[in-house]
């Protein structure tokens, strides 16, 4: 027994030297496996990018929603004076059927299967994710058992239907190991995928059995790196102008489609766009089976609005004699004949007053004397027939016709030849900005949230310049008499209280299988302006396909009453105010950042600006517009020193200004509402810090008169003095 026992020990003392020495047993590294089943991992989720708008304002983000899981296995309510799974299937599939997007039917064979394969919990797809804050908390008002929710972030589109061709959307998606992660499928959220997705961070620890972390373990934290945030030209403000004059027209007219972009003539920014179908981003409803951003993937055929680079060109090679005449009406070219709309012409008439009445005979007329190839090279000269290389992918170039002698005359008033309407707006940059060519671009920055780094900015790009200065104020002057003179087809894009120039255009629409299209509820109409005329700030392009018109309407009336709207609206938020507009004058800000606050104050003030001064001493830290851009006489400057800061009298203040002076400053401003300033917390001239709450509430016109009448209203019934 002794030699027994004795071996027996010999033996195992040599097994527990071994596995001391080796750190091996059957094979296996034991401080592996002890890891293994020691360490535990939680995972730190990454926000997905931020899109923004030109001031920051939220397009798309991340926000914290809730994911629902079932704990289904009995251990879990061991040694547990509470239960803490779920007994109950069918009881639980009742209430939560209420609440999610699956039948009670459903749930209860999702839980009763996975109780039968002795799962611990079970998640509900799809329909137990982006749960909301109100929705957990009315079902956890149920107190169900087993039903806990976990925090999860769910991508939001808080403005709605906004720009949605262009932004897009992304969804979850299920990975292999049964995590889901937002995924770019449309718009900018696809494009910029990679750029938008963030990297997740993780926490390691040392646990228990039971998953309980040990005294004095060490956490390893690797911190989560959220997306790239993109900054995007658009201005939320005038987005949501043209989002409400695109809807209102759509309702009124029932077209098959409508198409629109706003951009700044002197930069290429585009400022807004958007078409009609669109869709609710958050939902994808109303989402067809057109993906394209038709403003850049889109082709058409323009129509008269690209008479306006066909007499661009007859100025540019001084052919252009605006009093001579010529016979309107027809234009007889082998066996062809070019008519005008009415049929019959006007007769003799000047061809200043053929551009009037858009004829296009006159633009037949002047081929001839600018010569074809000439012509051609015009064409391309304005970024007709190639990308404009704006900073979206699957632009389309158009076809420009010109095969033949009939192609070529058509193509003058644009029928034949196709053009994106992105083209349209990059040549009209050259007519509004003095024979400038600027490429039209989206992307203004991409920043990484995690160390403020620009990762990419971009930079104002002028192309080569198809026509002079002189040449671009002719074409202007011409395009105002559009809208001004009593035969002009644009009578209807007079705007109260400032000028406004362009050209309308009525296209024929190819039908797929060959031919066109033809009747007054067949056309393409459209039209390409810019406001104001002495220092245009805005290009708008509308086009409106196959509206539903009445006998009495035009087509002029569908694009009109998008254009008027908008651009009213869009100069007064931009502070060009129409009481000044024939005084006001374009100034080249200086630079006067590091001198005297005061003594820039007055310099600024002797030019005809208006300044705003954000601290009260010392020299100009930082000042908007920023030296050498453009600015308006009479225009608001802002001046940035140190030491207190006055609060100024916001009202009247456009949402715009609001915006900068916040950024400038850093106060914690809460900005209410749309439109203009009509109150605030504090008055004017108060002394305010970075820690001093101030709300703004800003009202469009509308609703300022809506409130002043109904006040007036409601004083009707009052005695009188």
């Amino acid at each position: 027994m002794f030699l027994l026992y004795g071996g027996l020990f010999f033996l195992l003392l040599s097994r527990f030297v071994f596995i001391q020495y080796t750190g091996t047993a059957e094979g296996q590294v034991l401080s592996t496996k002890a890891e293994h089943k020691y360490s535990r991992e939680q995972v730190l989720q990454a926000s997905r990018g931020k899109i923004v708008d030109r001031n920051g304002e939220i397009i798309a983000q991340d926000t914290l929603s809730y994911k629902m899981i079932a704990v289904i296995s009995p251990n879990a309510s061991n040694n547990s004076g509470i239960q803490r799974h779920v007994s109950d299937p069918a009881n639980t599939a009742k209430v939560l059927a209420k609440y999610i997007d699956m039948t009670e039917q459903e749930i209860t064979s999702l839980l009763e299967k996975s109780i039968k394969s002795e799962k611990y919990q079970v998640e509900f797809g799809k329909a137990g994710r982006d749960i909301s804050n109100k929705v957990m908390e009315e079902i956890k008002s149920n107190k169900l058992p087993g039903i806990i929710f976990i925090e999860d972030l769910k991508r939001l589109y808080p403005n709605g239907q906004f720009a949605s061709h262009l932004i897009g959307f992304a969804l979850k998606e299920e990975k292999e190991d049964g995590t889901a992660e937002p995924v770019g499928k449309m718009g900018l959220e696809y494009i910029y995928d990679e750029e938008l997705t963030g990297t997740p961070g993780k926490v390691e620890f040392k646990s228990d059995t039971k998953g309980f972390l040990l005294p004095n373990a060490e956490k390893m934290v690797t911190e989560a790196k959220n997306g790239l945030d993109i900054y995007l030209t658009l201005d939320k403000t005038i987005q949501n102008f043209l989002e409400e004059a695109m809807n209102t027209a759509q309702e009124k007219y029932n077209p098959e489609r409508i198409t629109a972009v706003i951009a700044d003539p002197k930069t290429g920014e585009i400022l807004a766009m958007s078409q009609r179908p669109s869709f609710e981003p958050n939902t994808r409803e109303g989402l067809s089976t057109n993906w394209l951003n038709e403003v850049t993937e889109q082709t058409i055929e323009p129509g008269s609005t690209f008479k306006i680079f066909t007499l661009a060109a007859a100025i540019e090679e001084g052919v252009w004699a605006p009093n001579a005449t010529y016979k309107s009406g027809s234009y007889k070219i082998f066996d062809r004949t070019i008519r005008d709309h009415n049929v019959v012409g006007w007769g003799n008439i000047t061809y200043l007053e053929g551009f009037q009445r858009s004829s296009n005979v006159s633009m037949a007329y002047l081929l001839n004397q600018i010569g074809e190839e000439t012509f051609n090279e015009y064409i391309k000269l304005f970024g007709f027939g190639q990308k404009t290389g704006i900073d979206l992918p699957n632009e389309a170039t158009g076809i420009i016709a010109n095969a033949g002698p009939v192609e070529r005359i058509t193509t003058t008033y644009g029928q034949g030849t196709t053009v994106t309407p992105i083209q349209m707006v990059q040549g009209m940059t050259a007519i509004a900005n003095e024979g400038k060519m600027m490429q039209p671009f989206i992307i203004d920055k991409i920043v990484n949230p995690n160390t403020n780094d620009v990762v990419e900015n971009h930079k104002v790009a002028e192309k080569k310049s198809p026509i002079s200065a002189e040449t671009a104020q002719q074409v202007k002057e011409i395009l105002a008499s559009t809208v001004t003179s009593e035969k002009g087809t644009a009578q209807k894009f007079k705007l109260n209280g400032y000028t406004s120039a362009g050209k309308t255009g009525t296209a024929q629409i190819s039908k797929p299988g060959g031919g066109y299209y033809w009747g007054r509820n067949d056309f393409l109409y459209s039209f390409l302006g810019m406001a104001p005329v002495e220092d245009p700030q805005l290009i708008v392009y509308v086009m409106v396909h196959r509206p539903n018109l009445e006998m009495t309407e035009t087509g002029s009336d569908t694009t009109s009453e998008i254009f008027n709207a908008v651009t009213e609206r869009s100069l007064k938020y931009l502070n060009i105010e129409p009481e000044n507009l024939e005084l006001a004058k374009s100034i080249e800000m200086p630079n006067v950042v590091g001198e005297d606050l005061m003594a820039s104050q007055s310099k600024l003030e002797a030019q005809g600006l208006k300044t705003v001064v954000i601290g009260q001493s010392d020299k100009v830290e930082e000042q908007y517009p920023a030296a050498k851009t453009s600015a308006i006489s009479n225009s608001i400057v802002f001046l940035k020193g140190q030491g207190d800061i006055q609060l100024p009298d916001f009202k009247g203040w456009s949402k715009r200004n609001i915006m900068i002076y916040k950024s400038l400053s850093k106060l914690p401003i809460e900005i209410v509402g749309e439109g203009f300033v009509n109150e605030q917390s504090l008055t004017g001239g108060s002394i305010v810090t970075a820690d001093t709450p101030i709300v703004v509430k800003l009202a469009t016109p509308a609703e300022v008169t809506n409130n002043k009448e109904n006040l007036d209203e409601s004083q009707t019934d009052l005695p009188q003095d």
